[in-house]
């Protein structure tokens, strides 16, 4: 696999093809993803769940993001590295640039912040410093208990036309991803035809230009099988054969399908 750059993504979506994108927290996870090619990992703070074993992704913190960046770093050299500012790492512009530099130079290639256009000024102001933002709307975990919980988002008319103005708002401050997770397939699928930044879905249906898994629920070893989410291993019985498994089906639009969709 060549370098992926935020170019090789517009230029896979330009072409219409889907790209694969998958959590990872160590080296060693890391190393074999670079090995069967995905083109994105991404460091999310859904470590606390996954890793840490906390209720929420509330407490992990920037000492603990910048620790598992640097790992997943030293064990790939070709994906494009994109990790998750934690709760309360962005709530002013300051906060927000000090964390993403610090962010970067733990080994992100882009950094991941939650929410719609309030977050305009502060993706506007890492852009023009050279710092790569992806975007994340739907459902936002470290806003899970104003969402009150973990809750398909966007379901009503006035819902959805917000988060269609909150996605054009940020690619025009400047964001070069965005995630959607848990919502309407049809509205994940309007957003990414308006968009010409690549869109990553998680629950958002086929149409998206990407998919994102959590690693552990794609090995099916979470405590709950989530919905939208396909144990691979279970298929094949291997990790590597796993994780090429995974970026096949959803390369070919064979995952998501509609059971894993809302």
């Amino acid at each position: 696999m060549k370098t992926v750059t935020i170019n090789t993504l517009y230029k896979l979506k330009q072409q219409g093809d889907k790209f694969p994108v998958i959590t990872a927290y160590d080296a060693a996870f890391s190393r074999l993803i670079e090995q069967v090619g995905i083109e994105v990992v991404l460091v999310g703070d859904s470590l606390g769940n996954v890793i840490q074993g906390q209720d929420s992704t509330l407490p992990v913190t920037m000492e603990h993001m910048a620790y598992h960046v640097s790992a997943v770093r030293r064990g790939n050299s070709k994906s494009l590295i994109v990790a998750d500012l934690p709760f309360m790492a962005y709530a002013t512009e300051q906060q927000a640039m000090d964390n993403a530099a610090r962010i970067m130079q733990a080994g992100a290639h882009v950094v991941k912040l939650e929410g719609g256009a309030w977050l305009a000024r502060t993706v506007a102001m890492l852009t023009e410093r050279g710092i790569p933002v992806c975007g994340h709307l739907g459902l936002t975990p470290q806003s899970v208990n104003k969402l009150g919980g973990y809750r398909v988002q966007g379901r009503d008319e006035a819902a959805a036309e917000q988060m269609i103005n909150d996605a054009i708002a940020l690619e025009k401050a400047g964001i070069d991803l965005l995630v959607l997770e848990c919502v309407p397939a049809t509205l994940a699928k309007t957003i990414t035809e308006v968009l010409a930044a690549p869109v990553i879905g998680i629950g958002a249906g086929a149409d998206t230009d990407a998919q994102v898994l959590v690693l552990y629920d794609m090995l099916g070893l979470s405590p709950h099988q989530l919905s939208f989410a396909k144990n691979f291993l279970a298929e094949t019985g291997d990790v590597t054969a796993a994780l090429n498994a995974y970026a096949e089906a959803v390369r070919t639009g064979l995952f998501p399908q509609s059971e894993q969709s809302f």
